[in-house]
């Protein structure tokens, strides 16, 4: 429940202030129709204030944070008191990483109460960086009734008494400071954080164990629960304690599987080397809130105010390689692939998280068609350390969507042998990554293997029990074990379309033409614009007779853009339908119906499925 609750405030009072600030107004796309024919312009060559507050807006628009920045301050040049353009102007530097010059402007905008939050965080984090802490002080004390606002500037408020040297006063402050049940994890995080930076391990003991505790918050935000693991983890470990270390490192692996910093944390207390907290100062104390705020927030559609928080936050640490990651990340979900590879670049090399970023390195570099580049990056680290698996999937996707399944199946078979005879739950995927290049080349007796030892080592995995379970029928082959597994998945994942969808098909191929429709009717609404799935519906509409609707869902698969491949046999459905239904179940090599077998479409980290 406290997950909705924080979440909620993404749609509150709050949350739609700050987005009228940092997103683009509604009104931009008409704005930016008007000007996209013009692309690209010579931001020279703008001469009037309509022309260069309009193609600002446009560059904001597109996340083009340069131009955009630029074109502002050229409308400023013929209107230099236009409050209007000087608060864009403002935003904009600050989340592109222009600090200073956004301070400046927060400065002169500071008793403008439309965007009194932004400049409110902007002073404040500034005084913070210059040591000015009761500067710092006076510019947070807030009043309001907004959670969210109450809880940042508490936060940063505790960190400007901590600098001050006052901790005491600063932990009583923010343990006083009155919110709903999910304020509790960050304010456990930060009063235990300030009492380590002081030297007081007993209180800072006391509050991470009490945020590590806080699984609800957790769930909620995770990135500040991870923080709180690192940090009771290094304080054990600095203290001697190298079992109740080795302890808290083991609750934040079984909360997140994986997790790059925790792999290197407990190998260097394992290896008894000296540990450094992150958070060491009241500034990086600053940021850590910014980030803990800025990562809860993080989700699709709030790109913006969440930029503007870790650039800040990277004002005054600029160092810390989990914001950088998680700008990276922003980036890439823009479509600014550019921006992110020079974030991850940035990551310190000593940092544990460098190596995830040189992996999201590698496959941005391929989603940007530098295929061949990124290869060789990623084979660099598999070459580095070839016991790291991760390595292995980064690679993998980048083969898998290239087509290069043979190599695909080669890099899994090195995989495995690093593995060895005993292989653990977590490394189900590297096997059915590997099923799926063995069956993408009809080498299905060394795919299916892989796909049985997927399931062995992760037996309620819903991909692996629908890819095998679909190959199965699709085959002609295990018809009832390969159904009941389809049907497994479905009800481990009753959401998931692309499953739903192989349900639908595994009933069409075996010629249970109603039952198809009702699930392949239920994969399209889960699955709206697909045109596989289309396609699929076309098909089963057309057995049960439905004819006419089976020709539109056949030509909505064409408007969808199907792989090319397949529009020259939808048209020929359309032109002509489905040939008569053979008396036997057709297996998959004697399939006259026009279809084909799904899709597979793996990612970096996650396992290919059949769509």
């Amino acid at each position: 429940m406290r997950q909705k609750h924080l979440l909620r405030l993404l749609s509150g009072a709050a949350f739609l202030a700050l987005a009228s600030l940092t997103g683009a107004p509604q009104s931009f796309a008409e704005d930016k129709a008007a000007v996209e024919e013009s692309k690209p312009f010579d931001v020279n060559s703008v001469n009037s204030f309509s022309g260069a507050f309009l193609a600002a807006r446009t560059a904001d628009v597109d996340k083009d944070l340069d131009t955009a920045t630029r074109l502002y301050r050229t409308a400023l040049e013929f209107e230099p008191d236009n409050n209007d353009v000087k608060q864009r102007l403002m935003i904009t530097l600050l989340m592109n990483g222009q600090f200073e010059d956004g301070v400046k402007i927060a400065e002169e905008l500071k008793t403008d109460g439309s965007v009194e939050r932004i400049t409110t965080i902007a002073r404040a984090v500034e005084a913070i960086r210059k040591k000015e802490y009761r500067h710092a002080e006076k510019i947070l004390n807030y009043e309001g009734p907004n959670d969210l606002d109450r809880l940042m500037n508490g936060l940063l408020l505790g960190w400007a008494k901590a600098g001050e040297g006052k901790p005491k006063d600063a932990i009583a402050a923010i343990d006083a400071m009155e919110g709903p049940e999910w304020f509790k994890i960050f304010k456990s995080y930060h009063t235990g954080t300030i009492a380590l930076a002081a030297g007081d391990k007993a209180t800072a003991r006391s509050k991470l164990n009490d945020a590590v505790l806080d699984r609800e918050g957790g769930a909620a935000a995770p990135d500040t629960f991870m923080r709180a693991v690192v940090a009771l983890a290094k304080l054990e470990a600095r203290d001697g304690n190298k079992q109740k270390a080795l302890d808290a490192v083991s609750v934040g692996e079984n909360f997140i599987s994986n997790y790059a910093p925790l792999g290197a944390l407990r190998k260097s207390i394992e290896e008894g080397k000296p540990q450094e907290q992150q958070v060491r100062s009241a500034a990086q104390g600053a940021a850590a809130v910014l980030f803990s705020i800025g990562a809860a927030l993080n989700r699709d559609g709030a790109e913006d105010i969440v930029s503007l928080y870790l650039q800040t936050a990277r004002a005054v640490d600029p160092d810390s390689a989990d914001i950088l990651v998680m700008l990276g990340g922003i980036a890439e979900n823009l479509k600014k692939p550019e921006r992110a590879i020079e974030l991850y670049k940035s990551v310190p090399e000593n940092s544990p998280m460098r190596r995830l970023s040189e992996m999201q390195l590698g496959l941005t570099l391929a989603s940007i068609g530098k295929t061949e580049e990124a290869k060789q990056h990623l084979k660099a680290l598999i070459d580095v350390d070839p016991k790291d698996m991760r390595s292995y999937i980064a690679y993998g996707s980048v083969l898998s969507d290239a087509k290069d399944y043979k190599e695909m199946g080669l890099l899994y078979d090195r995989a495995a042998d690093e593995i060895g005879p005993v292989p653990q739950r977590s490394h189900w995927t590297i096997f059915f990554q590997r099923g799926i290049a063995y069956e993408r080349q009809k080498i299905w007796d060394k795919a299916e293997p892989s796909f049985k030892k997927a399931l062995e080592l992760n037996p309620d995995q819903p991909q692996v029990l629908n890819y095998l379970g679909y190959s199965w029928v699709d085959m002609n082959i295990n018809l009832e074990e390969g159904l009941t597994m389809i049907r497994k998945a479905v009800d481990l994942k009753p959401d998931d379309g692309y499953i739903v969808d192989s349900l639908g098909w595994a009933y069409f191929r075996m010629n249970r033409f109603d039952d198809a429709v009702v699930e392949l009717e239920r994969a399209a609404e889960l699955m709206a614009g697909d045109p596989t799935i289309n396609d699929h519906l076309g098909d089963a509409y057309w057995r049960v007779g439905r004819k006419l609707e089976a020709v539109f869902q056949w030509n909505q698969t064409l408007a969808l853009k199907p792989e090319e491949a397949e529009i020259p046999k939808i048209k020929a459905k359309i032109e002509n339908g489905l040939p008569p239904v053979t008396a036997k179940v057709p297996a998959a090599a004697d399939a006259t119906d026009g279809s084909q077998p799904k899709k597979i479409t793996p990612d970096a980290t996650a396992p290919g499925k059949k769509s």
